[in-house]
C-alpha cells in the first residue's frame, strides 16, 4: 500500500528518526494524513495565509514536522540550518516556528534568540535533548514552548491551536495611553501594574520585558487574587482549557521554568517574594497585602 503523502511535502524513504526507527517514522506519518485538516480556531489569530517555518536538519523528521503543519492549514517553509532558518523568518514573518536545538552551525539555542530578536513567530522547540538544563535554556532563549523528541503528531497540533488563541505578540507599552484608559481595566498588586487590553505591565515603574506566557500566567495569578492556582491550571489556561483530564510531567515542569523566568524579570526573589509565592506541592499565588 502506498503511503498518501500532503502536497509540498517530499516523499522519501524513511531512515531512522528515533530509536523506534523507520517503521514508527511511517506510522506516525500515515496517522497525520488520517487525522485531516485542523478546523480553523475560533477567537484566534487570522491571517489571510498562515505561515510555517521548519527548522530541522535530520530530512525525515523535517518532513515530518512539515506535514504536521501542512495538514494544518500551514504554508510551509522548511531549513536545516539555524541560519537558513532565520532568512526564512526575516522572509516570510511566520505564525509558528518549530526549531531543533542539534544542528550544524549555530545551534537551536542561539537561533532562537536570532528568532526572537527578529520576530514574534510562536517558537515551539522539538527537540531530544530532555535533560531539565536543556528545557530551561530553550524557554530562556524566547521558546514558546519545549516538545521532546520521539514526540505525538496530534499532541503538537494541540499545542499550536492553544498558542493561536492567544495574541501573537504585546503591545508595546505606552503610559499616556495607558491613562487615558482610565483605572477600571488595570490589575494592580503592591506596585504591579497589569492594563489586560493593552497587554501592558509595570512593576514599580519599570517595563520588564515579558514573554506572552510570562504576560499569561502573571494574569491569572493577579485575576485569582489571593486564591492559589495550582500547576495544572496555569498549563490549561495557557491552552485555552478549563477542564481536562490530562497534564503531563513536562507541561508542569514548563510552568515552573516560566514562572522563574517572570520573577527573574521581575526581579523578585523566591525565597522572599513580595509579589508572587510558591504553594509547596500546589502551585503559587500572590502574597498578602
Amino acid at each position: 500500500m502506498t503511503d498518501v503523502v500532503p502536497a509540498g511535502v517530499e516523499q522519501r524513504e524513511a531512515e531512522p528518526v528515533t530509536q523506534e526507527g523507520s517503521t514508527a517514522f511511517r506510522r506516525v506519518f500515515c496517522d497525520i494524513v488520517s487525522a485531516g485538516p485542523y478546523p480553523p480556531v475560533e477567537g484566534g489569530v487570522v491571517e489571510q495565509t498562515r505561515v510555517a517555518v521548519v527548522i530541522e536538519d535530520d530530512p525525515d523528521i523535517r518532513a515530518l514536522l512539515a506535514a504536521v503543519l501542512t495538514q494544518a492549514g500551514f504554508d510551509v517553509h522548511a531549513a536545516a540550518t539555524g541560519a537558513d532558518g532565520v532568512a526564512l523568518v526575516t522572509e516570510h514573518d511566520p505564525v509558528v516556528t518549530t526549531l531543533d536545538l542539534s544542528m550544524p552551525g549555530i545551534d537551536g539555542f542561539e537561533t532562537a534568540r536570532r528568532v526572537r530578536d527578529v520576530s514574534s513567530t510562536y517558537l515551539v522547540i522539538v527537540s531530544a535533548l530532555s535533560d531539565e538544563i536543556d528545557v530551561l535554556q530553550g524557554l530562556q532563549a524566547g521558546a514558546d514552548d519545549y516538545i521532546v523528541k520521539p514526540f505525538r503528531p496530534r499532541e503538537l497540533r494541540a499545542r499550536i491551536e492553544a498558542m493561536l488563541r492567544r495574541p501573537r505578540a504585546l503591545a508595546p507599552p505606552s503610559a499616556p495611553e495607558a491613562e487615558e484608559g482610565g483605572e477600571e481595566s488595570w490589575l494592580e498588586h503592591r506596585g504591579l501594574r497589569m492594563d489586560p487590553d493593552r497587554r501592558t505591565v509595570s512593576a514599580d515603574g519599570a517595563e520588564p520585558d515579558l514573554t506572552r506566557t510570562e504576560f499569561d500566567l502573571l494574569r491569572e495569578l493577579l485575576e485569582a487574587g489571593t486564591r492559589v492556582v495550582s500547576k495544572q491550571q496555569l498549563s490549561l489556561a495557557l491552552r485555552g482549557e478549563r477542564h481536562s483530564d490530562f497534564v503531563s510531567e513536562h507541561d508542569l515542569r514548563a510552568i515552573e521554568v516560566h514562572m522563574a523566568n517572570l520573577r527573574r524579570k521581575l526581579g523578585e526573589s523566591a525565597s522572599s517574594p513580595r509579589w508572587i509565592e510558591t504553594v509547596r506541592g500546589v502551585g503559587y499565588r500572590l502574597t498578602a497585602g
